[in-house]
């Protein structure tokens, strides 16, 4: 309720000159360093690039500013009828695809006047609006690796949190919230690196085709699987409000046909040097 209310008076928390993004010095962004992670129920490593994960998934009030401003038409008018700081449902791969498109050419075009505040950035900042600017980091979905590898850490962790599920760190069916929550509501639920509601809430597209293990980070292989434009099941991740705890565990997976939508499916973003070698 809390939440909610915050929604209606207008959250602080996000920046309404900025698409509705966290009001943060990388609107959001929290960099996951290179390195590898033990990957799926039964570990194998896998070794990822640096790269910066969204902290929230997509919100309606972001979700809704990337309509106005680029006109585009989603199938179902309802992924606009949310609570503002909520997570946008009722979106499809391809919305979520475009949404990222859209979102890598707004920062893109800021980048220049981020650098310029100098000696004001961090390295980690520096790093990020460089990427973006010289066009080695892109923004678009995560692939299922680098969405896994923000949720469990190095720690082989079955939720973001620990090994036991806790209805007071996600939102998922024992929680009983029964709808999806506002932003925010669940730190406790952080993963190592400080991302939030990547266990409940909603499910997350990835631009991971669905496809069997090992999955292979690099090459031919990695290329196929996350190729933008080939057909295919898509992969989801994390569970949601009326997922059971099995299903809101790291290293779960499910998938649907890029052009299905839910009231429980959602995404969140990723600025990683592997998005545009997707290609």
């Amino acid at each position: 309720m809390a939440g909610d209310n915050l929604a209606a008076l207008g959250d602080p928390r996000f920046d309404a000159e900025h698409w509705h993004l966290p009001a943060e010095p990388l609107f959001g962004f929290v960099e996951i360093p290179a390195g590898d992670f033990k990957m799926g129920d039964d570990p194998r490593r896998v070794s990822l690039p640096g790269y910066y994960l969204a902290r929230w998934p997509v919100t309606v009030a972001q979700f809704a500013a990337f309509v106005r401003d680029s006109g585009y038409e989603s199938a179902s008018s309802n992924c606009l009828k949310g609570i503002a700081n909520h997570p946008v449902v009722w979106v499809s791969w391809h919305d979520a695809l475009e949404y990222c498109r859209w979102l890598n050419e707004q920062l893109r075009k800021i980048a220049p006047e981020r650098l310029d505040a100098g000696k004001h950035l961090s390295e980690s900042e520096r790093r990020f609006w460089q990427g973006l600017a010289e066009g080695s980091l892109g923004v678009g979905l995560p692939s299922e690796a680098e969405w896994e590898k923000a949720a469990r850490g190095n720690d082989d962790q079955i939720y973001p949190w620990g090994n036991e599920p806790d209805p007071n760190r996600a939102n998922y069916s024992k929680t009983g919230l029964n709808m999806t929550s506002a932003m925010g509501c669940f730190p406790g639920g952080a993963s190592t690196y400080g991302c939030e509601e990547m266990s409940g809430n909603v499910w997350e597209w990835t631009r991971s085709l669905s496809g069997g293990y090992p999955y292979s980070p690099e090459g031919a292989e990695r290329q196929a699987r996350e190729d933008p434009v080939a057909t295919g099941r898509r992969v989801l991740r994390g569970g949601a409000f009326r997922s059971i705890a099995w299903y809101a565990r790291c290293a779960y997976r499910d998938d649907y046909e890029p052009d299905d939508r839910d009231d429980d499916d959602g995404f969140r973003v990723v600025a990683s040097p592997l998005v545009f070698s997707d290609r």
